[in-house]
């Protein structure tokens, strides 16, 4: 993730001095060939992240009355090295294609959902040829979850890129082994923003989540921080 001063992940700090290098860091060690987390098969973001950054709120144009599909999963066959999975429990993200482009990177859609999803939009997804699997009933079994993509996908390596409730979500649940920050140097007044880590009022206020610094790189005015993970 990269993160402004003061643990936001949206907002009006992305504009500020050198945050073009902070960027530059993040893609890198994300993306491209020899980064820290080559090779990278997939990343996972929420459906507010994506909506956000590829969808934009479009609505998916679904047939009420599609023929009913069958149970479970729906896998289509990879046409590019690297997914894009999006957590979309009530299927709502209007997509326009299987595949997305962020910067130089080409990702075939991936969609996560639960059994709140209708079957209306897994008859509009697989109508696209979006490959999806259910993970829960009204919420979403990150568990099972990261379970069926690894092994429908063969995967050994997925970055969670937010936003802040399911980064904590996962981290919560030991699903993840390492945080990764690259530091925005600015900071905006905008109070109403994710953090980092955004908990649900359900959340068990006493849950503390212990962190190991593997490394601390500075880069210009920003600093790239890596820490390793303990639940116990």
């Amino acid at each position: 993730m990269t993160m402004s001063l003061n643990g936001k992940i949206v907002g009006k700090y992305h504009q500020a001095k050198n945050a073009g290098d902070a960027g530059e860091l993040f893609y890198h060690a994300a993306f491209e060939p020899g980064g820290a987390f080559d090779p990278n098969e997939g990343w996972l973001s929420g459906r507010k992240t994506t909506d956000d950054n590829f969808t934009f709120y479009k609505q998916p144009d679904l047939d009420k009355t599609a023929a009913r599909v069958p149970d479970g999963d729906f896998i289509v066959p990879n046409t590019h090295p690297k997914y894009y999975f999006s957590i979309d429990p009530h299927g709502r993200l209007g997509w326009e294609s299987n595949q997305l482009h962020y910067n130089d990177t080409t990702a075939t859609v991936v969609e996560v959902l639960t059994n709140q999803a209708s079957n209306a939009y897994k008859a509009f997804l697989r109508q696209k040829q979006i490959s999806y699997v259910i993970a829960g009933d009204k919420i979403l079994d990150a568990p099972l979850a990261i379970s069926k993509l690894t092994k429908a996908f063969n995967l050994h390596r997925i970055m969670l890129g937010g936003g802040g409730v399911l980064n904590w979500s996962f981290i919560k649940q030991g699903l993840c082994d390492e945080v990764s920050i690259v530091l925005i140097p600015g900071v905006d007044g905008d109070s109403q923003t994710p953090a980092l880590f955004q908990p649900l009022p359900t959340d068990d206020p006493d849950k503390l989540v212990n962190f190991t610094l593997k490394s601390a790189t500075p880069v210009g005015d920003t600093v790239w921080l890596r820490y390793s993970i303990s639940n116990s």
